[in-house]
């Protein structure tokens, strides 16, 4: 199955940001991005593809321990950027980043431990992904209103092992579904 680990935002999160979003899709060119909606909005610590169904309780046992060793910690949706020349418009993060990125170092390595092949390791970026483009696009109108963009604060406080369902459907503008396979609380109760 294809899986990912991350940080979901909540609801209060994802509304302020869909309200942020409403408005992006008013500017010029907007109508060829292809937008990401809330179900799909999430900050991804660590991708790992197709893991084969014999991997995932070593790595789900793994991630349990991750999430125990880390402790909640704060985080809201600032600003924007773009990754490849304009194929991925997203929003960033401030706050606890200095834990999210051992977040994401240690999902990593639990991996690694467990047997899934990740290949090359970079270093951890906090983006949560608001639309794409299939080819190099202008996105700097979208990045520069993002800049003023900052949600509401709220506490990590668990970690989500999740599968992603790629469309099959051929229709323009299906996006992928998205399944919690596990959840952990964070910190040493959890």
């Amino acid at each position: 199955m294809r899986l990912f680990v991350a940080v979901l935002p909540p609801d209060e999160v994802t509304r302020e940001l869909a309200a942020e979003v409403a408005e992006l899709r008013k500017l010029p060119g907007a109508a060829g991005l292809r937008w990401t909606g809330r179900p799909g909005w999430h900050f991804t610590l660590a991708f790992y593809g197709e893991v084969d169904d014999g991997l995932v309780p070593e790595l789900s046992a793994r991630l349990e321990r991750v999430a125990r060793r880390t402790d909640p910690f704060p985080l809201a949706l600032r600003g924007g950027g773009q990754f490849g020349r304009g194929r991925a418009l997203w929003t960033g993060a401030e706050g606890d980043l200095r834990t999210l990125r051992l977040l994401a170092d240690r999902c990593e390595a639990a991996a690694r431990k467990a047997g899934v092949p990740m290949g090359e390791h970079r270093r951890y970026q906090a983006h949560l992904t608001v639309a794409r483009s299939r080819a190099a696009a202008d996105v700097r109108p979208y990045v520069a209103a993002l800049g003023a963009f900052t949600g509401r604060t709220w506490t990590v406080a668990e970690l989500v092992l999740v599968r992603s369902n790629l469309p099959t459907s051929g229709v323009a503008g299906e996006q992928p579904r998205y399944e919690a396979v596990a959840r952990w609380n964070l910190g040493a109760s959890g």
